[in-house]
């Protein structure tokens, strides 16, 4: 039987990249692969997954790869036990295709694994979900406007930021290690996979330039978003007679856009409120009073309904890869107003919003009321439309499943 294992820090469906790696594991399943997921042991427990899985490491290990990170910056460079303990695993189990999401995580050793699998003859996908494995550091710049990963980078500006160093700046050396590890794999066994057209730019000036690219976005369930009722969902809150402006985010950060948030809600009129979801009890209480803020939340289906509950969805982001809430409101037939950044843009099209410079709330505010007044109803069979034709998550999973029958024929 054909065999794909999956590396991913987390399994958890709360999460989108552990989400992603079960559902093709799922799909794969389904087409006649045997499927396993390896995994952070130290920082997941998974409740179920139908693929087998390999947990990696330990609490222990974890908290150590951690502690290597804050004093001394070496992100991906502890773990070396653990690491050379799922090789045997990877032996053992002899896999047709290796899907690597992200190895970044505190759990595995990227040049062990790396000189293991450039010697394996296994073909190797790598979706890039962020821009960390180019980096010497960070996974995102583009708030900040850095561009020393074209260089080699040093003197590294995020030094603070996740994978946050406390002391130590290793940047220069950690993209020294990582071109060396990750450029060891021949080029006809690394597939990279962007999901963006925006990083596969940006990875064109990198030093993986060389590599075979397939840019494969990111899929939804669009039988979960789908368009719901509005009015239920603004009964329960009190918001009738309100123009709802939604935002989502896991974490609300100045990267996000919160203070764009802030801004916003002083420019509108009283019959028209801002709505945070995925805001800290901290946040929640510092919020204006036109904006009514509510806590991440694990259920899908009831943020579904707040996505159609919205006259339309803002993603003032500073830096983004290609981000789920814009497709999932979408396909929620709500549209969206986004800044120009990264590959949040790839969603947008004059059937579903409006894209606004960076910084330019009072853009945003003209692209909201534009919307407001075409009405909800304009937009909404369009979005609708737009997202069964482009997201959906199983023609996505495809376009993997596609990938490895083309790289095993390759191989064979």
């Amino acid at each position: 039987m054909k065999r794909l294992l999956q590396i991913n820090p987390v399994v958890r469906v709360s999460t989108s990249t552990g989400r992603i790696m079960q559902e093709i594991g799922e799909l794969a399943m389904r087409n006649g692969w045997e499927s396993y997921v390896a995994y952070s042991k130290g920082r997941d427990g998974i409740r179920t997954c139908a693929s087998h899985t390999i947990p990696i490491g330990n609490k222990w290990d974890t908290w150590m790869h951690g502690l290597e990170t804050r004093l001394l910056d070496r992100h991906g460079l502890a773990s070396v036990s653990v690491t050379y303990d799922f090789i045997k695993h990877l032996k053992e189990i002899s896999p047709d295709i290796v899907h690597i999401h992200n190895i970044h995580g505190y759990f595995l050793n990227y040049p062990v694994l790396f000189e293991y699998l450039s010697k394996s003859g296994i073909p190797v996908v790598w979706t890039v979900h962020d821009c960390w494995l180019y980096t010497g550091h960070c996974y995102y710049y583009s708030y900040i406007q850095c561009n020393k990963w074209e260089s080699g980078c040093g003197d590294c500006p995020q030094k603070r930021k996740f994978p946050a160093s406390w002391w130590l700046d290793r940047s220069a050396r950690n993209y020294q290690d990582k071109q060396e590890a990750f450029t060891s794999m021949p080029h006809d066994k690394l597939t990279i996979v962007p999901v963006s057209d925006w990083i596969r730019g940006e990875m064109s000036r990198s030093f993986l330039k060389g590599y075979p690219f397939r840019v494969i976005h990111n899929g939804i369930d669009t039988e979960v978003f789908t368009v719901y009722g509005a009015e239920e969902v603004k009964r329960k809150y009190g918001w009738q007679g309100k123009h709802v402006l939604l935002g989502v985010a896991s974490i609300w950060s100045e990267e996000k856009g919160l203070p764009d948030f802030i801004k916003l809600a002083q420019q509108l009129r009283d019959d028209e409120m801002i709505v945070l979801v995925g805001v800290t009890e901290e946040q929640k209480s510092q919020l204006p009073q036109n904006v009514y803020g509510i806590h991440r939340t694990e259920n899908i289906r009831e943020l579904a309904k707040l996505y159609s509950a919205a006259d339309v969805f803002v993603n003032p982001t500073w830096q983004d890869n290609y981000p789920t809430v814009n497709m999932e409101a979408i396909a929620c037939g709500t549209s969206v107003v986004t800044y120009r950044t990264g590959g949040s843009v790839e969603a947008v099209t004059e059937d579903t919003g409006f894209i606004v410079e960076q910084g330019d709330v009072k853009g945003l505010l003209d692209a909201v009321r534009v919307i407001e007044q075409y009405g909800k109803h304009y937009y909404a069979d369009r979005c609708r439309k737009y997202a069964l034709a482009n997201f959906r998550k199983e023609d996505r999973y495809a376009d993997y499943l596609n990938l490895y029958e083309e790289l095993r024929t390759n191989r064979i």
